[in-house]
């Protein structure tokens, strides 16, 4: 009688290449997908950030009663401006934790006044320049 040999529990060499087929198969439909996203994302959370940097300069107006200047600029909502005009009701602790940059690093700009509404404020987008098209196109809050 022959002995019969035990089969050792694990996975065989075509299983182990099934799988890595499948996901092979999986990356290729994906990945394509996902890269593309990143430049969509940093789009959208510049746009949140302004719409956040709007609130607090709402509030800013709400305290005082005016914007604060081009001068005075985003950072009158982290420290209280020396700048004319002062500030009278300037709230403890600011209207914002820091001075937000982009998503690509650059600061906002802030016109007050806009010469698309009463303040402008926007990212550079990518390129670190005003204007542009496509996704180097500025984000703004018009």
């Amino acid at each position: 009688m022959a002995h019969r040999r035990a089969r050792r529990p694990g996975f065989t060499l075509v299983e182990v290449m099934v799988v890595v087929v499948i996901l092979g198969l999986l990356a290729t439909l994906v990945v394509p997908r996902v890269m593309g996203q990143g430049e969509q994302a940093r789009r959208t959370a510049a746009s949140v950030q302004i719409k956040e940097i709007e609130q607090a300069l709402d509030l800013f107006r709400l305290d005082n009663g005016f914007y604060p200047t081009t001068e005075q600029g985003i950072t009158a909502l982290v420290t209280k401006p020396s700048l004319a005009p002062e500030p009278k009701n300037w709230r403890s602790g600011g209207y914002l934790k820091k001075v937000p940059v982009d998503p690509w690093g650059n600061s906002y700009l802030y016109r007050n006044p806009g010469d698309h509404g009463e303040i402008d404020l926007l990212s550079l987008g990518p390129d670190g320049v005003e204007g542009g098209e496509g996704n180097n196109a500025d984000i703004t809050n018009w």
